[in-house]
């Protein structure tokens, strides 16, 4: 029985090599592609980390505005809806006023009060003016009286009685005369006490008024209800904040950029800032300040390199760049979105 021939004749073996040759080339061409994609790509991010400095450390902020009460009492209503477009005046919550009406009703009759205080002294004053003014001229009268009987006592023309009859009139006249002066000089002084009386009422009805006028709260911006913590029937107290609202006329950025990315940065650079939540779109700003102070030193416990062991810690220091290009209604911003600046600094 015949045995299978195991060798490979010359004319396989001939077209084998000729099928793995005419596989090289393609080969070659795939590793050169993906060779000249990585020496472009690898040449775009050296031209490009020589032009640009970047960071992804980079957020929008905006002017939050917080809506406070500045009197305690229990909400009424609340007019303002999450996400709500207000302006500055808008009426947004309403506290109960029956007890501040009530104080600037007793404030307005204390300051009645007053002023009925002064009108009466004023009054007075003017009838002990009267009286003494009477009272003048009687004594000056019985004066005269008392110089002409002394004259004629002297002369022997009255007797000592009727002379002592007169003398005692005269007498009983100054006395009146100075008392009538003494209670006009009383009435004269108790009216500028009773007119500081009538300023301090006057200054606790406006205190009363303005405290009701507290009692409704209004927006302090144009802008967007953006945090709201308060319910009707719900207890205030004044300085609690109720409301955010993020302001709509102005957004920026800020870069937190390390401090060894610092030396070509300056204001007036141009910068592309693109919006984690628009990834095809690209925002026109520039670089407006750089802050004098790192961000770790302005946190609650600032770091004290001079205790303990060291450890260097590349700090960051806050950039603000603001919009160069006009708000875009079809890619609305928000504050606190994720961006990543490039700052062209060549």
């Amino acid at each position: 029985m015949e045995q299978p021939d195991s060798k490979v004749t010359p004319e396989k073996q001939t077209s084998g090599k000729d099928s793995l040759n005419a596989s090289n080339p393609l080969r070659i061409i795939i590793v050169a592609v993906f060779i000249g994609v990585g020496l472009i790509w690898g040449g775009m991010t050296l031209y490009h980390s020589f032009q640009y400095v970047e960071t992804d450390n980079a957020q929008i902020e905006g002017d939050v505005y917080p809506v406070i009460s500045r009197i305690p009492g229990k909400v009424q209503e609340v007019l303002a809806t999450d996400n709500q477009q207000v302006h500055k005046g808008d009426i947004l919550i309403r506290l109960e006023a029956p007890d501040y009406e009530v104080r600037r009703d007793i404030a307005a009759s204390e300051l009645e009060s007053a002023n009925a205080a002064v009108k009466a002294t004023s009054d007075q004053a003017n009838a002990s003016s009267a009286s003494a003014n009477a009272a003048g001229a009687t004594s000056r009268k019985h004066q005269a009286d008392l110089r002409r009987s002394t004259n004629l006592r002297n002369q022997d023309v009255i007797s000592q009685a009727e002379f002592d009859g007169i003398k005692a009139g005269a007498q009983a006249a100054s006395a009146q005369y100075s008392s009538a002066g003494s209670q006009y000089q009383a009435a004269l002084a108790r009216i500028p006490l009773q007119k500081a009386e009538v300023k301090k009422r006057e200054a606790e009805l406006r205190q009363a008024e303005l405290q009701l006028s507290y009692t409704t709260i209004s927006a302090p911006a144009n802008g967007q209800v953006s945090k709201k913590n308060v319910q009707p029937g719900q207890y205030v107290t004044p300085g609690q904040q109720l409301i955010g609202i993020v302001g709509s006329k102005e957004l920026w950025v800020i870069a937190n950029f390390k401090e060894t990315q610092l030396e070509k940065l300056h204001p007036g650079l141009p910068v592309t800032i693109k919006v984690d939540a628009y990834p095809d779109k690209e925002f026109k700003g520039t670089v407006e300040s750089i802050s004098s102070g790192t961000g770790a030193k302005f946190t609650l416990l600032p770091p004290d390199n001079a205790s303990g062991n060291f450890i260097k810690v590349t700090q960051r220091v806050p950039v603000k760049i603001v919009f160069t290009e006009k708000r875009d209604r079809d890619h609305p911003l928000a504050a606190g979105m994720n961006v990543i600046v490039d700052v062209k600094v060549k």
